[in-house]
C-alpha cells in the first residue's frame, strides 16, 4: 500500500490558485460552484486503450514449484522454483498448457491473468488547474477534514480531477476536486511537471516522480504525457539521479533473487527500457497497482503506456555519444514519505 506523505506545495498549484481564490465566499474554501462549471475535468487527452495490444498474449501466473516437460507425460526438461513467476503460454489442451516450444506445464499450475487497461494522458493544452488520479475508490468530504457523508458518491479509482484547492488539516493537505468535495493528498497522485534538469542531454526526456508515483514525458521543456507508474518498494529502491536509457527491448525475461524468499521469473516483460544497471521502464502485465510502490526498483507502466513511451522515445539519442545512448531518466522525489 501506499506509504503515508507529506505533501510539499508546488509553485504549480500556488499559482493557478491565485486566480482562484478571487472566486471564493470569504467564510469558505475553495473555488466557487461557477469556476468549477467552467473547469469540470483536467484539459487533458485519454490515452486510447488498444485491446490486442493488451491481450496479445496468454499471461498466465505460476502457482508453486512446477516442472516442465518436453510433451505432455513427456520427460521433466527443467524446473522453476516457486516465486513470484509468470509465463506467457498457449490456450491450454486440457490437462497440459504448452509455455514454451517443447516445453509443457500442467494446467492446474497456471492461472490466467488479466492486464491493466490503465492509460495515462496526452498533455500539450492550457491547464487552469493541477490534475490528479484518484488512486482508491473515496467518498469525498463536503469540507476539508470532515468524515464523508453518508450517501453521497464515491469516485472511482484512476479517475483524473482538477485539483481546485488546497488547505491543511493536521499535518496533510485536502484538495478541492468539485463543489463540496474535498479529498485528502494520500489517496491521489499529482502531475507536477519539473523543468529540465541541467545535465539532460536528449530532445526527448522523461521524469520519474518516486513521490507521488508518477512519470512525465517531454519534448526539450514541454510535457507532452503523463501516467501513473510504481517504482520500487523499500527494500528494493527506485534510485534518485540522471540516467540515460542504455538498451531497448521489445520483450525481455526478467529473473532474480535466486534461492530466495523472493524469487521472481517473468516472461516477455514487454517494452523495456534499461536506464540504470537492472533497473527500467517497462510494462506490466501481472498488477493494477499504479499510483504505490511495487517492485523490485524498475519503474512499472501498464502495457499501454509503456508501449507508447517505447515508440515516442525511439528517436532520442545522444548524438554526441559513441555508445548511441538513449534518452534522459530524471529520477526525483517531490516530497518526502513519513
Amino acid at each position: 500500500m501506499r506509504i503515508l506523505k507529506t505533501q510539499r506545495w508546488a509553485v504549480l498549484l500556488l499559482a493557478v490558485l491565485v486566480f482562484a481564490r478571487t472566486a471564493y465566499a470569504s467564510d469558505q474554501h475553495g473555488v466557487s460552484a461557477d469556476v468549477i462549471a467552467a473547469y469540470p475535468t483536467p484539459n487533458v487527452t485519454q490515452l486510447a486503450v488498444n485491446p490486442d495490444l493488451i491481450a496479445d498474449r496468454l499471461y498466465q501466473r505460476v502457482l508453486g514449484a512446477v516442472a516442465i516437460h518436453d510433451a505432455p507425460e513427456g520427460n521433466v526438461v527443467r524446473t522453476l522454483d516457486a516465486g513470484f513467476n509468470y509465463l506467457t503460454t498457449w490456450q491450454p489442451e486440457g490437462d497440459w498448457t504448452q509455455v514454451n516450444a517443447g516445453e509443457w506445464v500442467r494446467t492446474e499450475h497456471l492461472r490466467p491473468v488479466r492486464p491493466s487497461r490503465f492509460a495515462g494522458v496526452l498533455l500539450g493544452n492550457p491547464m487552469p488547474y493541477p490534475m490528479a488520479w484518484v488512486l482508491v475508490n473515496v467518498v469525498p468530504s463536503r469540507t476539508p477534514g470532515a468524515e464523508p457523508t453518508q450517501g453521497d458518491s464515491p469516485i472511482s479509482r484512476y479517475t483524473k480531477v482538477n485539483l481546485y484547492d488546497a488547505v491543511e488539516v493536521d499535518g496533510w493537505h485536502w484538495y478541492q476536486i468539485g463543489v463540496n468535495q474535498w479529498i485528502e493528498q494520500r489517496v491521489i497522485a499529482q502531475v507536477l511537471p519539473v523543468e529540465r534538469p541541467e545535465g539532460v542531454n536528449t530532445e526527448k526526456w522523461v521524469s520519474v516522480d518516486l513521490y507521488e508515483q508518477v512519470v512525465i514525458a517531454y519534448e526539450e521543456t514541454i510535457p507532452v504525457f503523463a501516467t501513473l507508474v510504481s517504482s520500487g518498494l523499500a527494500q528494493w529502491p527506485t534510485n534518485e539521479g540522471l540516467f540515460n536509457v542504455y538498451v531497448r527491448y521489445a520483450r525481455t525475461r526478467m529473473a532474480g533473487a535466486f534461492g530466495q524468499p523472493d524469487f521472481y521469473y517473468l516472461e516477455e516483460v514487454p517494452w523495456t527500457m534499461y536506464f540504470d544497471g537492472d533497473i527500467g521502464l517497462h510494462g506490466t502485465y501481472w498488477h493494477d497497482g499504479f499510483g504505490y510502490r511495487h517492485s523490485h526498483g524498475c519503474v512499472n507502466l501498464s502495457i499501454q503506456d509503456a508501449h507508447w513511451l517505447y515508440n515516442w522515445s525511439a528517436n532520442a539519442r545522444v548524438s554526441d555519444q559513441p555508445n548511441s545512448l538513449g534518452m534522459a531518466v530524471y529520477v526525483y522525489s517531490s516530497g518526502q514519505y513519513r
